[in-house]
């Protein structure tokens, strides 16, 4: 476990990036972490930026980046899986790495994710997003993994490599993937089971597994963090972006229209300045 830091920030888009340097510029030691390109990269044209005219996104967001990295920022490649209150620190659980710091902002955009029947009330009890971190509790046991990401076949093969009886679910063959492993052509529709996860639907069949291995690019703020609160499809915020968990911080499309790149970077610098105040505060 790496050292303790002053912020976490997950999410390396326009509020995660403002944020990791306003905090920096308070003095607060950061962490920032990704796995994901960002939607502005995407963007063909941003005429709407103050100070910037007739860019592309892609070309803003290298800017972005550029400055981050003048300061010193490094961007670490990764997906966090899962956030634990400490009392006085969060322990950020990252590709099955644990890293700690004393508040997090969330600015991960808007995860287009729909969550299946069954995930949200077996999280924990058989549904796993974190091959490396569970994976061990499975030996001789039977896994589904279903395949949401372009590293998923990797963790099926792990997952095989330890004693886990992997059946790998995608909607195309991969050529990567053991041939100790079973291939289900097709998606997952529903997780079943009471108390604990006992099988899959694919809408075509039923599947009998102990655990399910949801390899997706990013979590569900909900899944993330226990007790987070929404406000419809996004996390609910104050004015300093808080959340109703003490410590944690939102920014960005993440809580809520408009989904505009200059409020993404206001409140990336609101949380990372608030939350260095708050720092500060502990410490006197």
């Amino acid at each position: 476990m790496e050292d303790l830091v002053d912020i976490i920030i997950i999410g390396a888009g326009p509020a995660g990036l403002s944020a990791a340097v306003n905090a920096l510029a308070r003095g607060k030691s950061v962490r920032i972490f990704s796995n994901k390109e960002n939607y502005l990269s995407k963007a063909e044209r941003v005429d709407n930026h103050l100070g910037f005219y007739n860019i592309s996104g892609k070309e803003l967001m290298d800017k972005f980046k550029e400055h981050a990295e003048a300061m010193g920022i490094k961007i670490e490649a990764g997906k966090a899986v899962n956030i634990l209150p400490l009392g006085e620190s969060f322990m950020v659980n990252v590709n099955g790495e644990i890293a700690e710091s004393k508040k997090v902002i969330l600015a991960m955009g808007i995860p287009k994710i729909k969550e299946l029947p069954g995930e949200a009330k077996l999280l924990g009890s058989g549904v796993s997003y974190c091959a490396t971190c569970d994976g061990m509790l499975y030996r001789g046991k039977n896994a589904v993994v279903w395949d949401q990401s372009a590293d998923a076949w990797e963790e099926a093969n792990f997952l095989q490599s330890i004693g886990v009886n992997v059946t790998f679910i995608s909607k195309k063959s991969q050529p990567g993937l053991s041939n100790d492993i079973k291939y289900v052509s097709g998606t997952v529709a529903e997780i079943m089971g009471e108390p604990v996860v006992e099988a899959v639907n694919t809408g075509n069949e039923i599947i009998k597994t102990d655990a399910v291995f949801m390899l997706r690019d990013a979590v569900t703020p909900t899944a993330l963090i226990d007790g987070l609160k929404l406000d419809g499809n996004f996390i609910d915020v104050n004015k300093h972006m808080e959340t109703n968990i003490p410590g944690v911080y939102a920014a960005g499309d993440i809580t809520g229209k408009p989904l505009q790149l200059s409020k993404a970077v206001s409140e990336g610098l609101i949380a990372a300045q608030h939350a260095a105040l708050q720092i500060d505060k502990k410490e006197i």
